[in-house]
């Protein structure tokens, strides 16, 4: 499919906006609408020796929390594996018989996420698309899940948290765990509730204008700092950057300075502790923090300026929680900047000369 952007607004509230604000009403409904797409995307892949999700951009974040859901509750261990579309399609080989390749692209369009689900199914393997409503592009695929209609801005958000939603409850259902599945029915009303939770537009004018801000995060919330550095990136186009909370720690953490913003997500799990330490390190430097933790959370609370606290959840389910802070945090930055955070800068003209020079 061929996909052009709306006539941009002019003003707030953008489309993005609209966007977050709808996330708990597309929580609530996308598990039931994908029922039957979901059962029967599980008995197939429970039939192949390995799963393969691939994406490019946010479908890439929602790839790697689909990994560890697929390896943990859905059974899979090693076989389940994430890999971005561009890499599957030119540099792994043809995957093997009896390989599953799952494809996420909320447009449909991208032309690597095709070839990646085009070579699986030429090898005899399953093909299942997740993408947004009306997406047409990966029809070939044996099984279609469909997330939200497709988003009036390029900074995508519900699509993003009701990837990860059908992605958790895909994995529950090859896992054959019922009590996983129950766990997601409280993730609307709680996300509706970190809606209201902050003063966004405080948030933003206490922390605009940084040098340079950086996402920290571990396990599936590794996921959670690409993302939001990605829509820094895309919405305000400050300098932001993504790490692992243990890669940030073994080095990159030295070019950190007072005049940035560490935003730690640290809801409780394995690897709380070490944002535990980014926070101490950051603290030592003089670099103001943001952190998302449990309520409870008085070391790493202590050490924060500002603590948003995050509902109780599964740390594999957290990522669906944590993400919708930051995509708030973005968009009001972009709205401080005086910028459209819909359009990835569409309107200036050197940018427009920019993206006619690839297509994705």
């Amino acid at each position: 499919m061929t996909w052009s952007p709306p006539p941009p607004r002019g003003a707030h509230p953008y489309y993005m906006h609209d966007s977050i604000s709808a996330q708990p009403d597309a929580l609530r409904a996308v598990v039931g609408s994908n029922a039957a797409g979901i059962a029967r995307a599980a008995g197939r892949l429970r039939a192949m020796e390995r799963t393969i999700l691939c994406g490019i951009g946010t479908s890439y974040h929602a790839a790697l929390v689909g990994e560890l859901l697929l390896a943990r509750v859905g059974g899979l261990g090693y076989q389940a594996r994430a890999l971005h579309s561009f890499e599957l399609a030119a540099y792994w080989p043809a995957p093997p018989p009896r390989t599953g390749v799952i494809a996420i692209s909320h447009r449909g369009s991208k032309r690597f996420s095709q070839e990646a689900l085009g070579r699986a199914k030429s090898e005899g393997g399953v093909g299942i698309a997740l993408t947004g409503r009306g997406a047409t592009a990966l029809g070939e695929a044996d099984v279609s899940l469909e997330t939200v209609d497709q988003e009036r801005s390029s900074a995508h958000a519900a699509s993003y948290t009701a990837t990860l939603t059908v992605l958790a409850a895909l994995a529950a259902a090859v896992g054959r765990d019922a009590a996983f599945t129950r766990r997601l029915e409280p993730l609307p009303d709680q996300l509706a509730g970190l809606l209201g939770q902050e003063p966004w537009e405080e948030l933003a004018r206490t922390n605009a204008g940084k040098r340079r801000y950086w996402f920290v995060g571990g396990g599936p919330n590794t996921a959670t700092a690409y993302e939001a550095a990605l829509k820094m990136s895309e919405t305000n186009y400050a300098t932001a950057s993504g790490f692992n909370c243990e890669q940030f720690l073994h080095g990159a953490y030295a070019s950190m300075t007072g005049d940035d913003l560490l935003v730690l997500i640290a809801p409780p799990g394995p690897a709380r502790a070490r944002c535990l330490d980014a926070a101490r390190a950051a603290k030592a430097v003089g670099t103001p923090i943001v952190a998302l933790a449990a309520p409870d959370d008085r070391e790493i609370g202590g050490l924060a300026a500002r603590t948003i606290a995050l509902p109780e959840v599964d740390e594999l389910l957290s990522p669906i929680l944590a993400i919708v802070p930051l995509q708030l945090f973005a968009y009001h930055l972009a709205l401080r900047q005086g910028v459209n955070p819909d359009t990835v800068r569409r309107g200036e003209p050197p940018y427009a000369a920019a993206a006619r020079q690839f297509t994705l």
